[in-house]
């Protein structure tokens, strides 16, 4: 059955090819019928007609639309009847020929393909010319854009897509070192990088050497390269942050202005068509408010401009305010990757639907807690990179200027890492005339020695100061010893050993009869360094020594900040989720809410342990997390009490998929 199908098919089609070659032939220079014929096809069936037309009649198809045909309409259609290897070659082979060069056309073409069009290309040439285009390409260029070329006609650029972070350093510091750090460039250094490596691990590079430079590798481009080279680098640059924008750019400087460059227009709109052009219609409307369609309506005329038009696909102006139809594409792909649990890198098409959002949504809240509460935070931070590589801004300054007060602080916090969030955390605590104990308390005693080790690192990348120094500019006595211990992120791992336990348990015992300072050094010595499944131990062999429980001793015994570490600790071993759920109580319970403890906790935890939070909160205070958030957010700020309540849902999502 599939069998007589298949035969079926493929002889409708060969029928098909047969009258549409006699439509061409009979249409003469009916230019519309044309039109409709050829737009109206792949690529892979026009190149199925011309093989159907030279059988039939003997004649070659191109050659007699040539003579029906003349000017851009000509040049349009018959470049349209090539395969697009063939259409490089002409593209690269018109480029050099003659007295002068285009050099914009070959930076265009050899910046943007990949291995395999860019080896098609070179085996095309060879076939139509006869000559090997490296050669054209050496005879016709010079200096470092001739080596930057050669590289890239190679076709050998890493598409693994596989990263390795030593390497990304590596070639951030190797860039930094050929141009900004020193007088003068090393050109080849920024060749074999540029050149080679893959798209993904580029993307990771620019992002390094922007931290390290403290300024983006364009801007770097700019100052240290000229002429030709540069544009080549910049044209690079922009193709491995985003092909798309890279010929959205390139479209709309092809038709601002008084004149139109027709050869790129009629280049882009071909070899584009059938690959990626609702991405280009989306990034052109998403860069110049305007669509792609009506440009070349206002710019182009004619069978020209309907042909044009044909290839452009639609008006994403009249296909809604937020969501063209490239969007809604890139929306379902994003949605259906998630649930289906895929692990992929994500590419920028994955995310347009949201930076969309971001980008149009203004000061609409609601689409952008709908887009920020929905997603892990390794999601956002895709998105916040995609936002970058594809419109060349930081969504953190675009959202800090579209939002106010608590939910700015809460969207603004959701973006960041884990350990940025942290970071700023402990920066906010200690920065100005007062100091926050009890946030550098709950951020150090709940936190795991990775963590620790990620904040900071987080800390002094952002404040060029070591965490640990700020603590003991900012704190004093045992408290600040207290803290020092703890930020070495240095906390024993493993369970408990039980002979060591109860020597533990003695020693805090015995130090409960000693003065207060001998007291407080042994409580931190153990408290501060044991794994926290020893701890536990320690305390029920405490409670034998003594026949006190350990709380009890530190409420009587202590005071002040040293009292409320050593306490934290202790609730944060026995039972962490409760700990934060008395810590959430306490930022609500009263007049007043401390919306920053509570942003804090809801950010920090929503992807680890909010769940058993929300238990523990229920079974304490005798109502849900949920309600306490509603009624005592409403009268402060009912966004925030929205997006809270949102990130309660967005756990549920998070940990039956693995934190995706």
């Amino acid at each position: 059955m599939y069998g007589f199908n298949l035969v079926f098919i493929v002889c409708l089609f060969v029928v098909l090819s047969y009258f549409l070659v006699l439509s061409l032939a009979a249409v003469s220079s009916d230019k519309e019928a044309i039109l409709d014929l050829v737009t109206s096809r792949s690529n892979a069936q026009r190149q199925e007609i011309i093989a159907a037309y030279k059988s039939s009649f003997g004649k070659d198809l191109i050659d007699d639309l040539k003579y029906e045909l003349t000017g851009k309409f000509e040049r349009l259609i018959v470049s349209l009847m090539r395969t697009p290897a063939y259409h490089d070659a002409k593209e690269i082979h018109d480029a050099v020929k003659g007295a002068g060069t285009d050099e914009r056309c070959l930076i265009e073409v050899l910046a943007s393909r990949n291995n395999k069009q860019i080896h098609d290309m070179v085996a095309a040439y060879r076939d139509a010319y006869g000559r090997e285009i490296e050669e054209d390409i050496i005879m016709d260029t010079s200096g470092h854009f001739k080596k930057m070329l050669v590289v890239l006609l190679q076709g050998t650029r890493d598409e693994s897509g596989v990263v390795d972070a030593d390497l990304v350093e590596q070639d951030a510091q190797d860039l930094y070192a050929a141009g900004e750090e020193q007088w003068g460039t090393d050109e080849a250094k920024f060749i074999m990088i540029l050149g080679n490596r893959s798209m993904t691990h580029l993307r990771m590079v620019f992002d390094a050497y922007e931290k390290i430079a403290e300024t983006s590798i364009e801007d770097s481009i700019k100052s240290e390269l000229s002429g030709d080279f540069e544009r080549l680098m910049l044209a690079v640059v922009q193709c491995i942050r985003s092909v798309p924008m890279f010929f959205a750019r390139r479209l709309y400087k092809s038709m601002k202005g008084l004149g139109t460059a027709d050869n790129t227009l009629i280049r882009i709109m071909i070899c584009r068509s059938e690959i990626d052009m609702l991405d280009i219609r989306e990034c052109f409307r998403l860069r110049y408010e305007k669509s792609l369609y009506n440009m070349i309506k206002d710019d182009t005329s004619g069978d020209y401009k309907r042909t044009l038009l044909e290839l452009c696909g639609g008006d994403d102006d009249l296909a809604g305010e937020f969501f063209p139809e490239a969007a809604q594409i890139a929306y379902k792909m994003w949605e259906l990757s998630a649930m289906t649990k895929v692990q992929v890198w994500a590419p920028i098409s994955c995310f347009t639907s949201a930076l969309t959002t971001f980008w149009t949504a203004g000061t609409d809240e609601d689409a952008i807690i709908e887009i920020i509460a929905k997603r892990s935070n390794a999601q956002r931070q895709e998105i916040r990179q995609a936002f970058k590589s594809l419109l060349g801004r930081d969504l953190m300054k675009d959202l800090k200027s579209e939002l106010s007060k608590n939910l700015e602080r809460l969207i603004i916090g959701l973006m960041l890492t884990p350990a940025e969030f942290d970071a700023k955390m402990m920066r906010k605590a200690m920065e100005g005339a007062g100091t926050d104990e009890h946030a550098l308390i709950e951020i150090l005693v709940t936190r795991s020695n990775e963590e620790i080790q990620a904040m900071c690192a987080a800390y002094e990348n952002a404040y060029k100061k070591s965490l640990e120094a700020a603590i003991q500019s900012d704190t004093s006595g045992h408290f600040c010893r207290i803290l020092v211990s703890l930020v070495q992120g240095a906390r024993e791992v493993g369970p408990a050993d039980m002979e060591r336990a109860n020597e533990d348990a003695q020693e805090l015992a015995d130090a409960c009869n000693a003065d207060s300072d001998d007291m407080e050094m042994k409580f931190m010595s153990i408290l501060c360094t044991r794994s926290f499944p020893h701890l536990r131990k320690v305390f029920q062999e405490f409670v034998k020594c003594s026949n006190k429980d350990i709380e009890q001793i530190i409420k009587k015994e202590m005071s002040g900040d040293v009292k409320n570490a050593f306490y934290a600790i202790v609730r944060s071993v026995k039972n962490q989720p409760s700990y934060f759920a008395d810590r959430l109580y306490k930022a609500m319970k009263g007049l007043g809410t401390d919306d920053r403890a509570l942003i804090r906790i809801m950010v920090s935890r929503s992807e680890i342990d909010l769940f058993n939070i929300r238990k523990e909160f229920k079974e304490t205070h005798d109502a849900s997390l949920h309600e306490f958030i509603q009624v005592e957010t409403m009268i402060v700020s009912w966004r925030l009490c929205q997006l809270t309540l949102l990130l309660g849902l967005c756990l549920a999502y998070c940990i039956i998929y693995k934190k995706i």
